[in-house]
């Protein structure tokens, strides 16, 4: 009797879940608002698709916000780390021989700049390495738990950084390794994040939806900036500590609150090829109208397909990733999973997609630009303005990220109207090879001329950087040579920012070395990388622009001559 009344209750509970339209494996905060709106306002009628869909940008956009958040501080710090003593008044009872009693050890050395460096290879390099395998794993497990994992740890390794200054500690291994550390943690943020918003928007419009979500990184790098610059000449620890906390009450909320999918919420899986009036027609109807939507867009020369992708409402629920799927599950799991849907798609196979090498190699030098304009940028106007203090050089730096909002917008809105993606990357890098000479040249004239030009090269630097990592790769990871395979996207996205950040750990490395000697002689690094990413991509362009005469000479009517 008591095992029927158990297989009772527990067939009541399903019932209960079934009718509420909300998965167990939903998040806690969705489960408790769905039944406070049931009992409160039971006949309160909400498109459910849209409100889902804000909450899941809102939420993905202030989670990548705080990675980078986190990346910040150590670019303001820098000036408090090393600087020019002889310019301060020293302490009573400092040696009047020490020309570095106002440096942190181990940084208070002429190869200051060198060490330096090294801590943001350290991140980099690592952050590197890992992404690809992070991006593999994020196609294995549930996206709430990795993202909130890795936020926990990027909060902790921020943290572990700042307290350097509370408890003393004077030994470089120590900062490396959690530089590395914090690397590592970091890869968590961009396969994840992109995986949960291509999952909700599917292919519509990704190159404006994703120039406008892509804002995050300016935002967190604004943001970042101006706590750090709070704190930095008073007590730097606190640049760290602060963005740490803020990155680690995030992650809580993500927790709470992010749905990495739309089955979890009761909501069809494949949203991106359906409005939200056919969301509530029948299977029939679905099924009928998937064999007539074979719209694609175009990525170089290639065509990916908006057919059925790992969002495809094709792939049973019960085989998707949910709180309950073990983080590296048994081999004979994996074996079952390959037979049903292919397998976890291999990094040999993913690099076989047209268009996948060519961008990641342009994004190596977009982003190897772009990383040193973020280490390095407060360092280079406190050099270049000597009336500028370490704060006043922190908030400057602010501006070129404003920049990077407007550019990521503005070329993933020509993006969608275009459909050329490489063109408009090709346009933006050959516009930005001249900027960056411009600002070296006259950056440092005046205040207004500086805060005008970090902008336009901010516009210029940051606006492939970011349709190559977001649109490019989302549609890249769709791509009909995959044949539908449910689990490109993540491991596709890995690659492309994977290579792009063994770039970015390079840029700042060498902008080290190399400004120890001139600051001129670095952006004609910039400049050289610029012109590369460029070269890398003339090839898809070139199919791109053929392909537009091809459409313009099949829309254009015939002419009929009449005499």
């Amino acid at each position: 009797m008591r095992f029927v009344a158990d297989e009772i209750l527990r067939t009541l509970k399903l019932n209960h879940w079934r009718m509420s339209g909300v998965s167990r494996d939903a998040p806690i905060g969705v489960q408790f608002i769905q039944k406070v709106s049931a009992r409160c306002c039971p006949r309160l009628q909400i498109n459910r698709l849209r409100w889902y869909q804000a909450s899941v940008l809102i939420l993905t956009f202030f989670t990548y916000m705080t990675y980078h958040l986190t990346r910040k501080p150590i670019s303001v710090v820098k000036n408090v780390l090393h600087q020019n003593c002889s310019a301060l008044t020293p302490p009573p009872g400092t040696d009047p021989g020490d020309d570095q009693w106002c440096n942190w050890a181990p940084f208070n050395t002429t190869e200051a700049n060198t060490l330096l460096g090294a801590l943001d290879s350290a991140f980099l390099f690592s952050y590197a390495g890992a992404m690809f395998v992070s991006g593999m794993i994020a196609e294995r497990v549930d996206l709430r738990y990795f993202l909130s994992l890795g936020m926990l740890s990027s909060a902790i390794f921020c943290y572990l950084f700042g307290i350097g200054r509370t408890y003393e500690i004077h030994n470089i291994s120590y900062y490396l390794l959690v530089q590395a550390g914090a690397g590592i943690a970091q890869t968590t943020g961009w396969p994840g994040t992109v995986a949960i918003v291509g999952k909700w928007f599917g292919n519509s419009k990704k190159g404006l939806i994703f120039g406008i979500w892509n804002s995050h990184t300016s935002l967190g790098n604004i943001l970042g900036t101006i706590m750090a610059a709070e704190y930095v000449d008073t007590d730097w620890a606190m640049s760290f500590i602060y963005p740490g906390l803020v990155m680690g009450a995030v992650g809580a909320v993500v927790w709470l609150f992010l749905a990495p999918e739309p089955r979890l919420v009761g909501l069809s899986t494949s949203i991106d090829r359906q409005s939200p009036s056919r969301q509530s027609s029948s299977k029939s109807d679905d099924d009928d109208d998937d064999a007539d939507d074979t719209s694609s867009i175009i990525v170089g020369d290639q065509a990916a397909s908006l057919r059925p992708n790992r969002h495809s409402s094709n792939i049973p629920p019960s085989e998707e990733a949910t709180e309950r799927t073990s983080l590296l599950r048994s081999p004979v799991e994996r074996g079952a999973d390959r037979v049903e849907r292919g397998g976890a798609v291999s990094l040999s196979r993913a690099l076989a997609i047209p268009g996948v090498l060519e961008f990641s190699l342009s994004l190596f030098f977009a982003k190897l630009v772009s990383y040193t304009f973020l280490y390095w940028l407060p360092a280079y106007i406190h050099n270049t303005s000597a009336n500028l203090s370490a704060k006043q050089s922190g908030e400057l730096s602010t501006v070129f990220d404003v920049g990077g909002v407007v550019g990521a917008v503005l070329a993933g809105l020509v993006a969608d109207v275009t459909a050329c993606p490489a063109l408009v990357c090709v346009c933006f890098y050959t516009a930005c090879a001249p900027m960056l000479f411009i600002y070296q040249t006259w950056g440092a004239t005046s205040y207004l001329i500086n805060v005008v030009l970090l902008v336009l090269t901010g516009v210029l630097v940051n606006g492939p950087y970011a349709l190559i990592t977001t649109a490019v790769s989302a549609e890249l990871g769709t791509h009909h040579s995959l044949a539908g395979n449910s689990r490109a996207l993540a491991t596709v996205t890995a690659i492309i920012d994977g290579t792009g950040s063994v770039g970015a750990a390079i840029g700042p490395m060498l902008a080290g070395v190399v400004s120890s000697h001139s600051w001129t002689h670095v952006f004609y690094m910039l400049i050289a990388c610029n012109f590369m990413a460029l070269f890398l991509l003339l090839r898809i362009a070139r199919s791109e622009i053929l392909k537009l005469r091809q459409e313009r000479r099949i829309a254009s009517p015939p002419r009929v001559r009449i005499e």
